[in-house]
């Protein structure tokens, strides 16, 4: 428990470690970067896991009659997103190897380290999980369709599905299935009990061990591209801003409560990097600078969650027992 506590208290410090130790093994010894990409997988499945224990199951019935928090969760990305970030990459060199990497990973909302950065920062991480099957589907269904509106339709014919449903199975499915093997076993027996119980203080080195992979692959992929894809971070940057906001307003309308005013928020700006990486990699010839554009919104999401963590519950929304209001609109209106 002791553990657990301090891991709590200066998680920020345990973030600050990780990265620092990323950017100078992937500035020092950018050799290692393949060893670190085939670590992502493996460490975001334990972090899952890890997070999925602290989550009741018995209450996941109760999650999928929220319409309303549905309805703001999938509204927010398919619907408010693809406007702003039509209006942001506008801003951006209109040369279609940067745009497609920007499009691809703004336009997809993200489905697996969403619900560890929620819980950091005691939003409803259980809602994220319910609805993370339709996220993932629409997306599947729906990027195609926004590339051909943003790009044309040559654009659209050459992304697989394929990565998004291996990252559901390995990243969603497995760990979610896992965790609830647990929590049953908990209900039956002592060492399973224990089991979870010890998982408790996991959550927040497995975040760190998340951003060291991750940014000690991806650096040297980004390094070699930087003065090609400076122009995105403004508007990565910019949507970290907005997004916060526009989630915030919405929760408001929606009436929600604390927790899945949060969660929205938090489901509204996190974008599914991890996931579109296979995808920018797997497009054609031509198009080689796209995975540096996806990569690059990696690095400035990672160190804004670390932000956001903070300043969700401690400015944006407030810990609270009624439902969230926007300024100017009366609570029972």
């Amino acid at each position: 428990m002791r553990s657990t506590e301090w891991l709590q208290r200066h998680q920020i410090l345990v973030y600050t470690v990780a990265v620092a130790l990323a950017v100078g093994i992937g500035v020092g010894r950018p050799s290692t970067a393949p060893l670190f990409e085939r670590l992502i997988t493996p460490v975001l499945a334990v972090l899952l896991y890890a997070t999925f224990l602290e989550i009741p199951f018995g209450r996941f019935r109760d999650g999928f009659t929220n319409g309303r928090f549905m309805a703001g969760a999938l509204g927010l990305n398919f619907l408010v997103v693809p406007v702003v970030v039509y209006g942001l990459t506008r801003f951006l060199p209109q040369e279609p190897v940067i745009l497609v990497g920007a499009f691809m990973v703004l336009l997809t909302p993200c489905i697996d380290y969403v619900i560890p950065f929620t819980e950091l920062a005691d939003g409803d991480a259980e809602q994220l999980t319910v609805a993370t099957p339709a996220l993932l589907l629409l997306q599947l269904l729906l990027l195609p369709l926004y590339l051909w509106l943003f790009m044309g339709g040559r654009i659209a014919t050459v992304v697989d599905p394929e990565p998004f449903l291996e990252a559901f199975l390995f990243l969603i499915a497995l760990p979610l299935t896992l965790a609830w093997l647990t929590e049953l076993g908990a209900t039956r027996s002592g060492i399973a009990r224990g089991w979870q119980s010890a998982m408790g203080w996991l959550p927040v080195p497995m975040m760190g061990a998340t951003l060291l992979v991750v940014i000690a692959s991806q650096l040297p992929r980004v390094q070699d591209s930087i003065g090609q894809i400076a122009a995105v971070v403004p508007v990565y940057v910019a949507f970290l801003v907005v997004m916060p906001i526009v989630g915030r307003v919405a929760a408001g309308v929606l009436r929600l409560e604390t927790g899945e005013s949060r969660a929205l928020v938090f489901t509204a700006v996190t974008r599914n990097s991890l996931v579109v990486l296979p995808l920018a990699l797997a497009l054609p010839a031509g198009y080689e600078l796209a995975p540096a554009v996806v990569v690059t919104q990696t690095l400035v999401e990672l160190m804004g969650m670390v932000v956001l963590t903070r300043a969700v519950p401690a400015w944006l929304v407030p810990e609270s027992p009624d439902a969230i209001s926007v300024p100017g609109i009366a609570p029972d209106e």
